[in-house]
C-alpha cells in the first residue's frame, strides 16, 4: 500500500501558518486570520501590485509612533552630553560697517 499526499483543509491551513505575507484578495478572504497572526505571530504583509502595508498589534504601532515623536528642545539639549560643558561663547561686539549710501 502506498501513501498518498492528502491534500485538504489540513494542508491549506498549514501552508497558511507559515505565511506572514498576503495578496490583497487573499488577507480581505483571511482577514480574522490576518488580524489573529499580527497578534501573535508579529507584523502581517499585505501586497497588490508590489506595493505594500504592514499590519501590526497596535501596542506596536503605538511604541513605534511614540519612538518617532521628537523630544522637546529644551529635553534635547538637557539629555546632550555637552550639557555639563562650561563653554564660553564671547564674541567681540560688531558695531556693523561704514557703508556709503
Amino acid at each position: 500500500m502506498t501513501k498518498r499526499k492528502v491534500r485538504g483543509h489540513k494542508a491549506a491551513k498549514s501552508k497558511l501558518s507559515s505565511k506572514k505575507r498576503w495578496q490583497l484578495q487573499a488577507s480581505k478572504a483571511h482577514f480574522s486570520e490576518v488580524f489573529r497572526r499580527a497578534r501573535s505571530e508579529g507584523p502581517q504583509w499585505v501586497t497588490k501590485q508590489g506595493r505594500a502595508v504592514v499590519i501590526v498589534r497596535a501596542e506596536e504601532f503605538e511604541r513605534l509612533s511614540r519612538a518617532r515623536q521628537p523630544e522637546s528642545l529644551v529635553e534635547f539639549f538637557a539629555k546632550s552630553p555637552l550639557a555639563k560643558v562650561d563653554l564660553h561663547l564671547d564674541r567681540r561686539s560688531d558695531l556693523g560697517r561704514d557703508i556709503e549710501l
